[in-house]
Parts: structure tokens; C-alpha cells; sequence
């Protein structure tokens, strides 16, 4: 569980975030929304301690972000795991070379356990017998599997995405969509996602915090954005023609 209380960011004389208050809960799919510049990028840097809040405090299972000495925020960047927007994969490196990277970085497994681990979770995105292929030599939705591999493969707590399905066609799109989700809930992680993609929002939005004007405007789940009378989130949700006829019917 992550809990937002209060916070605010500013950059020199302009306020992104003002006063947000929000609780990702673990086992769940966390969507964050907004338009563009709304401040949800900036609140998920703010999550995993790229940028420093003004004032406020973030909680991981009641641990405070800003008051951790530099071992505390070691220790919690080992139970995080990250999916960027563009899967972020070493060109040089194997799939299963990137896969075991996180491993040597943050535990002391022997290379016949990190190998054990990496083929695991390539084995649960659904990925074998690719392990000596290079990104290279596979499609965008085999990357974005990858990936989601290697972010798994540390066992975290906590899972960030940025626009996972970015660059991806629908069925694809899904297809990750279906996968995080599945893996949030058998492994019990506290997954926070950024996204524009309003099929994710619809399909596997089990908490949604979405952020207008740099605050937090409206919440609820995939069920409750499809009723709710908000005017800006229902602005922006059935911005495209598919959701409007949804919301018509």
C-alpha cells in the first residue's frame, strides 16, 4: 500500500501538485489519469523519489518517503519494480541478460539462480525459448513482456508503469493490460499506473485517481467512471467517439 498525504511540488514560481491526498492499495491495478501537463507524470516522479515533494508525505506500508536515511531508500528501491514507457531495454543485451540485470544490481544470487529467476519470468509473460534473442530481433509487444519480466524478477512490492501500452495496436494493448493485472493479483503488488489509454481505464481500473490542475479532481474505480457526473473526467474520458457512444447507451 502507498499512501499520498497532502502533497504539493512546485517548479520556481508554477504549483503542479497542490494538496493531494490519495491511497494505492496493494493488489490492485492504480491508474493515474489526466491531460497532458495535469501533473501525473510529476506525481509518479514523486512516488518512487525522483523529484522531492514541497511538503507532505508518501508512505510505503506506513514507512515515510521523506524521513528514510540513504540505506531505508536502498532497501525500498529493491522492492520496487519499474515498466517505462518505452520498455527501456539494453540494445546489447540478451532478453535474458536484461532480464537478470535488476538481479545483479540488487541481490546476491548466484548466476544459477539468476538464471533460474529470469527463465521464470519469462516463462509467466508468457515468453520461452527467447532468452538469446536481442530487442532487436522482436516485435513491441514482445518487448514490453520483457520488460514487465524484468521488473518482476526482484519480487517487488511495488510495481510503476509509465504508459505501458504506448506504441502498441489494441490487441496487444490488451494483451499487457491482462497481464499486469494478473500478475498485481497473484503476487499481491501495489501497481501504480500512468496512463492515456482509456481502454486500460475501462478494463482494469480498479482505482483511479485522476488529476486535473495539478489536483486530485476525482476517484473511484472502472465501474464508477462510466456513471459518475464530474464534468472535467467525463470531458476527458469520452473525449473519442467509441466512449461516447458508450456513455450515450
Amino acid at each position: 500500500m502507498i499512501e499520498v498525504a497532502n502533497i504539493s511540488k512546485s517548479f520556481v514560481d508554477k504549483q503542479v501538485l497542490n494538496n493531494i491526498s490519495v491511497l494505492f492499495e496493494r493488489g490492485k491495478t492504480n491508474l493515474i489519469i489526466g491531460q497532458s501537463g495535469s501533473g501525473k507524470t510529476v506525481l509518479m516522479k514523486c512516488l518512487v523519489g525522483l523529484l522531492k515533494i514541497d511538503n507532505g508525505e508518501i508512505f510505503y506500508d506506513e514507512r515515510p518517503l521523506t524521513k528514510m536515511q540513504f540505506d531505508e531508500r536502498k532497501q525500498l528501491r529493491q522492492e520496487i519494480g519499474m515498466l517505462f514507457q518505452g520498455s527501456a531495454l539494453f540494445d546489447s543485451m540478451t532478453v535474458e541478460e536484461n532480464v537478470i540485470f535488476p538481479l545483479s544490481m540488487f541481490t546476491i544470487m548466484t548466476t544459477e539462480e539468476k538464471k533460474e529467476r529470469a527463465n521464470f519470468c519469462l516463462k509467466r509473460v508468457n515468453l520461452v525459448n527467447s532468452n538469446k534473442l536481442y530487442p532487436s530481433e522482436i516485435s513491441g509487444g514482445m518487448k514490453k513482456r520483457v520488460a514487465i519480466a524484468r521488473a518482476i524478477s526482484p519480487k517487488p512490492k511495488y510495481l510503476f508503469c509509465d504508459e505501458p501500452n504506448s506504441g502498441l495496436d489494441p490487441q496487444n494493448s490488451i494483451v499487457i493490460d491482462n497481464l499486469i493485472r494478473e500478475i498485481t493479483q497473484e503476487y499481491q503488488i501495489t501497481t501504480v499506473i500512468n496512463t492515456h489509454d482509456m481502454n486500460s481505464v475501462i478494463e482494469i481500473g480498479d482505482k483511479i485517481a485522476f488529476i486535473n490542475q495539478g489536483k486530485l479532481w476525482w476517484e473511484g474505480d472502472h465501474d464508477d467512471i462510466l456513471i459518475t457526473d464530474n464534468k472535467e473526467i467525463n470531458e476527458f474520458v469520452y473525449s473519442t467517439k467509441l466512449l461516447k457512444k458508450i456513455k450515450k447507451n
